[in-house]
């Protein structure tokens, strides 16, 4: 016997929450596994911005006790002399080694990390691209220091036919202009730096473009778009959000790096403005190589130097925060 859809009773609506269960979903926690759970992660919460508070109030107590004493101009001062009475100290230098090599390192890194997290992903074979995710996983694990040992003994040595070739081709403009010499500059550093930000912007990248769904991929298959052509409609606008995310992931590391530089780069308190010729400074590099000797007066002006890395690190984030929250549209959630 047939029977109509139309027959067929639909189904009861579902009775309306009573004023108990309204009071408890107001609540949030009704167990006491939520309620404790719910404890422990504002709790967490709370302690981290307690953390940052306490950072910031300290480097900002410390860092007034020093800039009362400074005769320089703290910000353009192209000088570290902190053994005198009274002080002369600027972040002029530093600050421009900062920004200059972290700059270099992520117009390096970023390209080439995306690259490989799209043929980890859509490219490479199986086979492949498990070997080739557990190297670049390896290369995160390993310590500062050793980069900065193999800079200085292996990089360092074979960057003397990469600055000639910039100087010869390059030299005209000024920034690739080299006089000769060890080639311990800014771009050796960008450089050793774009090597070690690489897996952290490719990993994170890669996570993200495993979350595409697949139905994207397929539908544009199916409306004959090519490999590419896929990366590029669903692929890349998806994961936008996500590889913004590692790359400020990656700068964070890069403006805060300490042993490596240390290691590679001859610093000296003056701005080149060639690439290629030795000088320049970072914030991390000059804390660590100087916090160790210097007297009350130094450390209270090496923690002012580190409160302006903590400031433009602040920054950073919430410049990433602000682009990812003006892109919600390429975010995973909203994919």
């Amino acid at each position: 016997m047939d029977i109509s859809t139309k027959d067929i009773p639909p189904p009861p609506a579902p009775a309306p929450p009573s004023d108990v269960e309204r009071q408890r979903a107001a609540r949030g926690a009704t167990r006491p596994g939520d309620r404790i759970f719910l404890g422990l992660t504002r709790g967490s919460g709370i302690l981290l911005l307690t953390v940052m508070a306490a950072i910031a109030v300290f480097l900002t107590y410390r860092s007034a006790l020093v800039l009362t004493k400074n005769e320089g101009n703290f910000f353009t001062t192209f000088e570290w002399n902190t053994g005198v009475n009274p002080p002369v100290f600027g972040i002029a230098v530093l600050a421009f080694g900062t920004v200059v090599s972290a700059l270099i390192a992520m117009v390096i890194a970023v390209p080439v990390a995306v690259g490989i997290a799209l043929f980890i992903t859509h490219y490479a074979p199986r086979r492949l691209s498990g070997p080739v995710a557990y190297v670049i996983d390896l290369l995160a694990a390993v310590p500062s220091i050793v980069y900065g040992l193999w800079g200085a003994l292996v990089l360092v040595p074979h960057l003397t036919g990469l600055f000639s070739w910039l100087d010869t081709y390059f030299g005209w403009t000024g920034i690739f202009a080299w006089q000769g010499g060890a080639p311990r500059s800014m771009l050796t550093v960008g450089i050793l730096l774009a090597i070690m930000i690489l897996p952290i912007v490719t990993n994170v990248s890669r996570e993200v473009f495993k979350q595409v769904p697949q139905m994207h991929e397929e539908a544009a298959l199916a409306l004959g778009a090519t490999r590419w052509e896929v990366i590029r409609m669903a692929v890349l606008p998806f994961g936008r959000s996500g590889v913004i995310s590692a790359s400020m992931l990656g700068l964070g590391r890069a403006l805060g790096e300490t042993m490596a530089v240390a290691t590679v780069l001859s610093p000296t308190f003056d701005i080149n403005a060639s690439l290629l010729d030795p000088g320049g400074g970072t914030f991390a590099q000059n804390i660590a190589s100087k916090f160790g000797e210097a007297n009350t007066t130094g450390q209270d002006a090496l923690i002012a130097s580190g409160l302006v890395l903590f400031v433009i690190t602040l920054l950073v984030n919430g410049a990433a925060r602000g682009i990812i929250a003006r892109r919600k549209e390429y975010s995973g959630a909203n994919g």
